[in-house]
């Protein structure tokens, strides 16, 4: 059969072209009997998932049903080094991205046949990890004749909160929605607005330096720790005083990165500050021969627990470690509920890795209470980098028959409007 050109440039087969897709009403799903789409009242996507150093895999049904959630993480791969190396996560992604997929499907109950599309993240993210996914999931989809959907990262994150409360049912969305994407790449405020397929959005504050994730990972780092930061640091925060040490209120670099002044908002953020702040006050304390025996203590562990890290950890160290927590919740918190109450937010998300740390949400929960503002978080298992929200995502995409084409690429610094 000759093939037809989509709107997109890729090359699909007639039989993949039908009316009704837009909608999934139920006489146009019996319209598609014909086509390579499945004719049938719940719609399954797979999602792929490579942006930094997570492989994963998931199958979502009908966007809101969660059939498997797969991930492989490099954690021990990068612990040594304190952070995330590109190119060690982008030479692990290969070995994991076949049996991460397969374990997705057989937990799904599916096969390769029954999934409806494939949806994978173009970015942003880390460029070589990136196109792990990408082409893996073009030759998937080349493969099989199935639609294939690009997803930004940061909407994933934000679909990650929508997938589970949708399972809750009865859920309601206010707008405009205030979203604040937080993890160890990225800090962004976007106020999102309903359109016919899915959302538009708007960024209104990010950060200018570090990421709030990235700043808890060289802190942690500096205090010989261990990695990732934001967990170990989390725990060890409850044992000591969040008013002991003294920090300042993040300071903007104007002319920082290039972005021009007119262009930066009263909710940007920066962490860059705060841990050049831990460095001297590491320093001006006498820390450092504490920190060395800290880190040869910890060397010969795997994956040390929080009481094994508690205890090589003296009073100033865990006053230290609560007081950064508390400046960077305050941050984050003080910030999101000011652009919440000048842009008239109805409902706010607060999605990422760093929306894990326990501190964070008991903060946003009480304040936004305060102010009648519904709150909403993913669970754990959800904050982190994972393909079921980009499974998630694409659902709108796959009903209005947004394909991508074949020539699309990793886009390092994609933007989300």
């Amino acid at each position: 059969m000759s093939p037809l050109r989509g709107s997109h440039g890729f090359l699909i087969p007639t039989q993949r072209l039908y009316a009704g897709l837009n909608n999934f009403a139920p006489a146009a799903l019996q319209s598609c009997k014909s086509n390579n789409i499945r004719c049938m009242p719940e719609s399954y996507i797979l999602g792929i998932e490579t942006s930094c150093d997570e492989t994963a895999a998931a199958v979502i049904g009908n966007g809101e049903r969660l059939l498997s959630n797969v991930v492989s993480s490099q954690i021990a791969t990068h612990q040594p080094y304190g952070g995330v190396v590109p190119e060690l996560a982008s030479r692990e992604h290969p070995r994991a991205i076949v049996p991460v997929v397969r374990q997705a499907l057989a937990e799904a109950g599916k096969n390769y046949e029954s999934i409806d599309a494939i949806a994978v993240t173009q970015g942003p993210g880390l460029a070589g990890a990136l196109l792990v996914g990408i082409s893996y999931a073009k030759a998937l989809a080349f493969a099989l004749e199935k639609p294939l959907i690009t997803v930004n990262h940061l909407e994933g994150h934000i679909h990650a909160v929508l997938l589970e409360e949708k399972q809750k049912g009865n859920f309601q969305i206010d707008f405009p929605l205030l979203a604040l994407v937080v993890s160890g790449g990225h800090t962004h405020l976007f106020l999102a607005e309903q359109r016919e397929h899915g959302w538009s959005y708007v960024n209104i504050g990010r950060t200018r330096d570090d990421a709030a994730g990235e700043a808890y990972d060289k802190v942690a780092k500096l205090l010989g720790l261990g990695y990732p930061g934001g967990p170990v640091i989390d725990a060890l925060a409850r044992h000591g005083n969040p008013r002991a040490v003294k920090f300042g209120a993040s300071q903007i670099k104007h002319s920082n990165r290039g972005t021009p002044k007119a262009e930066q908002t009263p909710y940007d953020f920066s962490f860059s500050g705060i841990k050049t702040a831990v460095l001297r006050y590491v320093e001006l304390e006498g820390m450092r021969e504490s920190v060395i025996a800290r880190q040869q203590a910890l060397a010969g562990i795997g994956k040390p627990t929080t009481e094994i890290v508690l205890k090589h950890c003296d009073k100033k160290t865990l006053d230290l470690v609560a007081s950064f927590q508390r400046a960077v919740v305050d941050d984050l918190v003080g910030k999101t509920l000011q652009a919440a109450e000048e842009r008239d937010a109805r409902t706010l998300f607060v999605t990422g890795g760093v929306a894990a740390n326990s501190e964070l949400r008991e903060r946003f929960t009480l304040e936004a209470a305060k102010g009648g503002l519904p709150v909403y978080f993913p669970s754990r298992k959800l904050s982190t980098d994972n393909a079921a929200m980009i499974a998630a995502a694409a659902f709108p995409k796959l009903r209005a028959g947004d394909f991508a084409g074949a020539d699309f690429s990793a886009e390092a610094s994609l933007a989300l409007r």
